[in-house]
């Protein structure tokens, strides 16, 4: 849906298919849109949807019903022949709903209904989520009995994509990240003469947290993002129904393949990300706090311990694991319409990222615990 303000009213652009395939998206969507309309004539365009079935005439005229109830002056226009025949043949057999007066506890009551539907959106998700994960699951279970089934050269083209093609960002961003760290602790530790100390603070922060996160950071961005969008275009084309109709398994074939791929290529990532942090931070201590590149280089082998390394790196599994994962859900997810594919997208950047953060904390706390 789009809306565009003209002079006194709002004109509100239906596009898309109005089919019973789509119906809940679009369910959600005008929910979500007509909410709070600040203009009280309203022109309703529908010129654009491609395609509507009794299911979408009734929701429309559902909505159109509501909308007048409320007091807002509906013009409907763009209707094909078609369409305007169906629309009087649906509304022949529709029981209009009468309108409902806005009450004060209605209006109280609002925001918690909508914490209430938002809820049950989350409960819905966690519970297709843990079942995409158990169908995964018993796919590599599977696999693990007849290994050779395995898709190794989609697997190493992945690798390819995921991590090979990442590599300049991945570089420009780590290398960063060490000056923007090697720059603030120079300002500190030069007020107390201690300016040794800062390949410290570069060697430990960015190996053992900064360059694991950022990393998978730009790689939830920049992979996670095109896995749901692959997806979900070969949802709309209909190419995965296709797969499981000629007894092609899409777990096997879409998801396990990019999952290990990342599972592989992130940890490689970390640390290659590791060396070029620790190189960015080198540059600003030998130009701005006149730290040598021996000293610093002696310095570094005294004060970083492989275990830092080690947790870095440990790390690039699981948050690729979350990245890919979330990325594949949130492509079958993606419904027969092109505009979901934009809004799935980024809402498996937005989950991916926060996974990643979360697990980052988790990490810290239990490491801490132990001691390590």
């Amino acid at each position: 849906m789009r809306f565009l303000t003209q002079g006194d009213s709002l004109l509100i652009q239906g596009h898309g298919d109005w089919r019973v395939e789509a119906l809940d998206e679009l369910v959600r969507e005008l929910d979500s849109r007509f909410q709070g309309l600040g203009q009280r004539r309203l022109q309703w365009d529908m010129s654009q949807v491609s395609a509507m079935d009794s299911s979408g005439m009734v929701l429309f005229l559902r909505t159109l019903d509501r909308l007048r109830g409320q007091g807002y002056e509906v013009e409907v226009t763009g209707f094909t022949a078609d369409q305007e025949q169906l629309r009087r043949m649906v509304a022949a057999y529709l029981t209009p709903v009468p309108p409902r007066r806005s009450t004060l506890g209605s209006r109280l009551l609002g925001p918690l209904v909508q914490l209430g539907e938002a809820t049950a959106a989350a409960w819905r998700d966690l519970v297709a989520f843990l079942s995409f994960l158990g169908e995964d699951f018993i796919v590599l279970l599977l696999l693990l009995v007849q290994p050779w089934k395995f898709r190794w050269g989609a697997i190493v083209k992945n690798i390819q994509e995921a991590g090979v093609r990442a590599l300049p960002i991945i570089t420009l961003t780590s290398f960063l990240i060490g000056v923007v760290i090697a720059y603030q602790g120079a300002v500190q530790l030069q007020k107390f003469g201690a300016n040794i100390f800062v390949v410290d603070m570069i060697a430990i922060s960015v190996t053992r947290e900064l360059a694991p996160l950022i990393t998978a950071i730009v790689v939830a961005g920049r992979t996670g993002s095109s896995y749901t969008a692959q997806i979900g275009v070969m949802k709309i084309t209909q190419e995965i129904d296709a797969m499981r109709i000629m007894g092609f398994e899409p777990h096997r074939f879409l998801v396990l393949p990019r999952v290990i791929a990342v599972m592989i290529a992130l940890p490689l990532m970390i640390f290659f990300a590791d060396i070029i942090g620790i190189i960015g931070g080198m540059v600003v201590a030998n130009i701005h706090l006149n730290i040598s590149w021996t000293e610093f280089i002696h310095r570094l082998q005294n004060v970083l311990d492989v275990k830092h390394v080690w947790i870095g790196v440990a790390k690039g599994p699981f948050f690729a694991w979350l990245i890919a994962i979330v990325g594949c859900f949130r492509g079958f997810q993606v419904s027969r319409n092109t505009e979901s594919i934009g809004r799935y997208t980024t809402i498996s950047v937005v989950n991916a990222i926060f996974l990643v953060i979360a697990c980052d904390a988790l990490f810290s706390v239990v490491f801490t615990r132990l001691g390590i």
